[in-house]
């Protein structure tokens, strides 16, 4: 199922009538500021406007056959794309159990308004964290990966993607870690926003394993402390918050994206930068595939070129020539296309396989941990 973005209204310019007299022509400070701002925005906005008009002109040429669904499935099976790169947010994980960040009524920020945050996104801002960090910990218990996830499909598509030799890597904005869970190849896996593998002390930066995180998070305690001698500092996991630096392994990867064959975009609706960016940095040519139950908001051209771009696609244009919009779940999409690629089946399969392993592996773990002894 391919889906058109949707088209804006353009708002129409209007105008007031001059005063009668020459006096009242002659501008004020104000309008003379006013005046002057006008004109550097007309003079702006004509050389931006000629700036698009000149790449309008020199677009390069479709390397889809058609600039469908179906088209990218045709061009994933050929010899043209060699190298795919995927980008995810928190849709991929839904359909797990895990809840998303901005849908009305079951979003994480939607449910976190009990804590009188400042605002939802406050309980990942670092200054935040560390007036309070208690609003966070209790969040965690909603977020930190469990065995009661298993990855979804979507998931198992992007390894679908590997096993094939197509993906060159993949970025998630996600700290659940089911990509892992995949057997993703560390190598090709960019955890933009951190994960909850390692956490390190706010004070004195000891570093602490995934074990110790997990079992602190579920504790009575409400904050866990740092261990060591006269420290006693709060123990953030590795999670990157607003105000923090993303890992390096972030900046190190950006120019896979610069030489990638093919971007698919799943499950985020690309707000949060510089992960959002990543959208501008392919080549002009390059299909980007954009799979999500609703479109980006069209980002204003000024915007995009000064911010970096994020949600700067074509679907509504008519000189579109790599930009598809499928609209519905993820799972669903990377089904509807595996179908498309001849892969169906397979998909079905691993996931089927996969999901079985995880659950007996689950069983034999709970068998084998010794039970409390009564007291």
């Amino acid at each position: 199922m391919a889906s058109e973005g949707i088209k804006k209204d353009e708002a129409g310019a209007s105008s007031d009538g001059g005063a009668s007299s020459e006096e009242s022509k002659k501008p004020g400070l104000l309008e003379q500021t006013t005046s002057s701002t006008s004109t550097s925005a007309e003079w702006l906005s004509k050389m931006f406007t000629g700036a698009m008009k000149l790449e309008k002109e020199e677009k390069p040429p479709s390397l889809l056959d058609a600039v469908t669904f179906e088209g990218i499935a045709r061009y994933i099976l050929s010899d043209k794309c060699k190298k795919i790169v995927t980008m995810a947010g928190a849709g991929i994980s839904t359909s797990a159990g895990i809840p998303d960040f901005r849908s009305p009524g079951t979003g994480l920020y939607d449910n976190l308004q009990k804590y009188n945050l400042p605002n939802p996104q406050a309980v990942f801002d670092i200054s935040y964290f560390r007036e309070n960090p208690e609003p966070f910990f209790i969040l965690c218990k909603q977020l930190y990966p469990t065995k009661a996830f298993k990855p979804t499909p979507c998931h198992y598509f992007i390894k679908l993607l590997e096993k094939k030799g197509k993906l060159l890597t993949h970025f998630t904005q996600n700290i659940d870690t089911l990509e892992r869970v995949t057997d993703l190849s560390d190598e090709k896996l960019v955890e933009a926003h951190g994960t909850f593998n390692t956490g390190h002390c706010t004070q004195c930066l000891a570093e602490y394993g995934r074990d110790w995180m997990r079992d602190e998070i579920f504790s009575e305690r409400k904050i866990p402390k740092c261990t060591k001698e006269e420290c006693n500092g709060v123990v953030k996991p590795d999670i990157v918050f607003f105000g923090e630096c993303l890992p390096k392994k972030f900046s190190q990867h950006i120019k896979d994206v610069n030489d990638c064959d093919l971007l698919i975009i799943m499950g985020t609706s690309l707000v949060v930068h510089p992960f959002a960016s990543l959208t501008s940095r392919t080549r002009d040519d390059v299909p980007r595939l954009y799979i999500n139950m609703t479109n980006t908001e069209k980002m204003d051209p000024l915007m995009a070129l000064l911010g970096g771009g994020g949600g700067d696609f074509d679907f509504d244009n008519e000189d579109n020539i790599r930009d598809v919009f499928w609209q519905g779940t993820c799972d669903d999409g990377c089904q509807a296309l595996a179908d498309l690629l001849g892969w169906g089946e397979e998909l079905k399969k691993l996931v089927k396989e996969e999901h079985a392993r995880i659950d007996k592996q689950n069983s034999t773990e709970e068998k084998t941990v010794p039970t409390k002894a009564k007291v």
